[in-house]
């Protein structure tokens, strides 16, 4: 019997035992999309998708009702789509009056506009496309979780690979996009905490077409690194990290934004039920699931689950059992995943890709932590200044 239907049984079975005591709970969930400008970069052989993020969001409401049928529980979704130069901020006023949850692919600065309007006071917020650190430190949001690991996760991730294989000789090319700086800056932080250094720093600021030049150019960018273990690429706009690989002068391992990558979630993670999640997901929407997909489905679950455990609708109860250590979210994963109550980051394992197979899953064996090993990755309590969560 496949995994899903496993899981319809079981729904069948406890609706059979306690469904009079379920009270009727209708959900309205909205998903705020505010367009951003993208940079140019010298390919396109992958296209975003117009529906990324939504894709993820629909394939969790159909999970979330594929359950509350049983329990007399319905899921609904609204797409609200800001185009650029619009108000995005009003949109999510009239939304959130009509409904406290929200799942936001957003910049950070608008996510924390929203987070502070009134209308927002006791909303249930998730960002899931923003991994900049403040979001979970400083700049965090009592009302704001995030199903999008943080930057400083995924980089902590392949961090944990490095100190594994005894790759202690690391280099590394920066984009000039804030976003790839973002990245640079989250794996210096994560071989500072690990305990390695970068040997040397380059950044990538060619204007010449790599699509011919790439043989060329790139050997004679590479060739100072001298010796190394491996090359973090920072290029999260996915610009010309591409053609870095086997166009080194040294013949090493290419990581970081390229190569073998710390991702949300990937094609080829298929052990612990993924492939099931994969081949819904994909015969539904056409195209395999990316993170940010992942990541908007995580946050449609979770507030499922939470309706599904507490039979309730209302904010406060949902919230309060989200952040409580009952909850427990079933992410394809290999193990329970779960919010940080000091910041509102859910715990994930992150996958170690590459194109055509998983590599491993952080946190790593050997790492270990005094309280959860997932909290290996990323912000832990003790550096932590967010005070939002506080009782």
């Amino acid at each position: 019997m496949g995994g899903k239907f496993k899981h319809i049984a079981g729904v069948i079975a406890l609706a059979g035992l306690v469904g009079p005591a379920f009270a009727d709970v209708s959900l309205n969930i909205t998903y705020l999309y505010v367009e951003t400008p993208t940079p140019p970069t010298l390919s396109n052989l992958d296209p975003e998708p117009d529906d990324i993020g939504i894709a993820g969001a629909m394939t969790g409401l159909d999970d979330n009702n594929t359950t509350g049928r049983f329990l007399n529980q319905t899921f609904e979704l609204s797409t609200v789509t800001i185009a650029e130069g619009e108000d995005a901020i009003a949109a999510a006023r009239t939304a959130l009056t009509a409904s406290p949850y929200m799942v936001m692919d957003a910049p950070p600065d608008v996510q924390l506009v929203i987070a502070d309007l009134t209308e927002a006071e006791g909303a249930v917020l998730f960002n899931a496309s923003a991994g900049d650190l403040s979001l979970r430190d400083d700049q965090c949001r009592g009302n704001l979780l995030h199903t999008k690991p943080s930057d400083v996760m995924r980089t902590d991730a392949l961090t944990q690979f490095f100190v594994q294989k005894r790759w202690d000789s690391l280099v590394m090319i920066a984009g000039t996009y804030p976003e790839d700086q973002a990245y640079a800056e989250a794996v210096r932080r994560s071989l500072t905490k690990f305990g390695l250094t970068l040997g040397a720093e380059k950044e990538w600021a060619f204007d010449a077409d790599m699509r011919r030049n790439a043989a060329q150019e790139v050997p004679l960018f590479t060739q100072d690194f001298g010796d190394y273990d491996a090359l973090i690429v920072a290029d999260e706009t996915e610009d010309f990290g591409r053609y870095i690989l086997y166009n080194t002068w040294e013949a090493r391992p290419v990581t970081g934004s390229e190569g073998l990558r710390a991702e949300t979630w990937a094609p080829v993670v298929e052990q612990w039920g993924a492939a099931q999640l994969q081949s819904r997901f994909e015969e539904a929407h056409s195209r395999p699931m990316q993170p940010q997909d992942y990541a908007a489905w995580a946050a449609i679950r979770t507030l499922g689950e939470a309706v599904t455990r507490t039979n309730a609708g209302d904010a406060e109860t949902l919230r309060d059992y989200i952040l409580s250590d009952q909850f427990e979210l079933a992410g394809f994963k290999g193990r329970p995943l779960t919010y940080r109550t000091w910041n509102g980051q859910l715990r994930q394992p992150i996958p170690l890709v590459h194109d055509r197979a998983l590599v491993a899953l952080a946190p790593l064996e050997g790492f270990l932590h005094q309280v959860n090993e997932m909290d290996s990755l990323g912000l832990d309590e003790p550096e932590s200044k967010c005070a939002a969560f506080a009782d």
